[in-house]
């Protein structure tokens, strides 16, 4: 496996604890997410480097998740129907911060001089949609801090699948392995990849995420 990793009790001392955060695997290029789909959607999207193919549906929204421990809650560590295969999706960078830029909050928060109507056109124009929830320690239970999820459609999807995407590996075993460990209560023995907050240093880009500033 590509992905770096380490004990989840040492890294998680160093996350913050609240707020709005984008925790992630990245370098100086690239930032891994993930993304969790029936084997034969997985298998396609290993075996050709993209997301694609006859079971793969361009049509809809495709949601990606920077942070492991919110896809391993939202995949039931690879549980649930539909989403038994774990996606580690690196992506270039730019790409990545090209989503930001375009994303446009589901819901709509009242207050500060905000138009529901300009906000109810920008959902219906934007083709990545913004989502922040609680994030989840490993047993899936909600923590203060909130953990950011993208969807993409249209023109964003497009460029995810054909341009932005760099690689694309099956952590499945690995998965699994860590799902053993907590099902043994063993959370000291528990593997992660490693992640650190990633830099939006754009300070409009964090207020349209709606990010507390620098």
């Amino acid at each position: 496996m590509n992905l770096k990793v380490e004990r989840y009790l040492d890294q998680s001392d160093r996350w913050p604890k609240e707020g709005r955060h984008i925790l992630a695997q990245f370098d100086t290029d690239s930032i891994v997410v993930y993304q969790a789909y029936r084997p034969e959607i997985g298998r396609f999207a290993v075996e050709n480097g993209r997301l694609g193919g006859p079971h793969f549906s361009c049509g809809r929204m495709s949601w990606i998740k920077p942070n492991f421990l919110w896809m391993m809650y939202r995949c039931g560590w690879a549980t649930k129907e539909g989403q038994e295969v774990v996606l580690a999706v690196r992506l270039r960078r730019k790409g990545f911060e090209a989503i930001l830029r375009r994303a446009v909050p589901s819901t709509f928060a009242p207050g500060g001089g905000n138009d529901h109507a300009a906000w109810r056109k920008q959902v219906e124009q934007s083709d990545v949609r913004l989502q922040w929830d609680p994030d989840h320690d490993p047993h899936g239970g909600n923590v203060a801090r909130r953990a950011i999820q993208l969807g993409l459609r249209g023109e964003a999807l497009k460029a995810y699948c054909e341009e932005w995407t760099i690689s694309i590996e099956d952590i499945t075993c690995f998965v699994h392995e860590q799902r053993d460990a907590l099902s043994q209560l063993r959370l000291d023995a528990l593997i992660t990849p490693k992640e650190e907050r990633y830099p939006v240093e754009d300070p409009s880009i964090r207020e349209q995420l709606g990010m507390e500033p620098l």
